[in-house]
């Protein structure tokens, strides 16, 4: 008990210590700039008192549960006795296909629970009158994220230099920038960022350096790294991806209408 205390008393100091900042800076432009009373004081020294609560305990379910447990699964499923069904088995990228499961199913799952998407996604929705839905957003970037990772984790495996499928990545951004739907396009590029935050950027990493030190012949460090890059590029894809299938799917429904006219 006295452990657990200290080490939520150590977290509780270091997110403190990150809050203020931002809450020095706000305050300063409220008082200092603006030269107008904080509205509702009471209501808003208490909400920073939960975000502080809030944040140190959510870190510590994190540093405790998630990723202890996020790095046994990645060093296990990527392990050559689990993949090979004999010793003198030699292991090939189609072997791995727990690997690109797993990285699918913990890239949708964190990306879900990322409380950055879900402020992003809420706030999306408020702006654009219900028009952009916060589940519709949310799981869109999702899907990108696992797509991402799994394919980050099978160029782990087969060796292919990065800068390919980022390039090939972002020219697809580019081209999906001048067809896909106006209002989505800033919102796109901001859901690949917010992607790349608390929960996901720690597991996503182990996975990855996990990975590059189980197969022969890569190196952790030159191969390792990589998978957040792709976690930031894909959901810019399938968040306009979406946009467009909304788009072509009212267009669709609306010409049926006018021929039922």
């Amino acid at each position: 008990m006295m452990a657990f205390a200290t080490h939520f008393f150590h977290t509780l100091l270091s997110t403190i210590t990150d809050v203020l900042p931002i809450a020095a800076i706000i305050m300063g432009f409220q008082i200092g700039v603006l030269r107008r009373a904080v509205p509702n004081w009471g209501r808003v020294a208490l909400g920073f008192v939960y975000v502080i609560i809030g944040l140190s305990l959510f870190l510590m379910g994190l540093e405790l549960a998630l990723f202890p447990l996020g790095e046994n699964m990645a060093l296990q499923l990527t392990a050559p006795s689990f993949l090979a069904t004999s010793a003198d088995e030699v292991l090939s990228w189609k072997h791995y296909y727990w690997v690109y499961i797993f990285a699918a199913a913990i890239g949708f799952s964190t990306t879900i629970a990322e409380p950055s998407l879900i402020a992003v996604a809420i706030k999306a929705s408020q702006v654009s009158g219900g028009a952009i839905k916060v589940n519709g957003l949310r799981i869109s970037v999702a899907i990108g994220v696992a797509i991402g990772i799994s394919l980050g984790c099978y160029r782990i495996v087969v060796g292919d230099p990065i800068h390919y499928y980022i390039i090939s990545g972002y020219v697809i951004v580019v081209i999906q920038t001048f067809i896909a739907p106006k209002f989505i396009v800033p919102l796109a590029f901001d859901s690949g960022g917010v992607t790349t935050s608390t929960v996901t950027v720690p597991l996503v990493a182990a996975l990855g350096l996990g990975l590059a030190s189980t197969v022969p012949g890569r190196n952790p460090m030159i191969d390792g790294f990589g998978l957040i890059a792709f976690a930031s590029l894909f959901p810019m894809i399938s968040v306009m991806g979406y946009a467009q299938l909304t788009a072509w799917l009212d267009r669709r429904q609306n010409r049926g209408n006018d021929h039922a006219l």
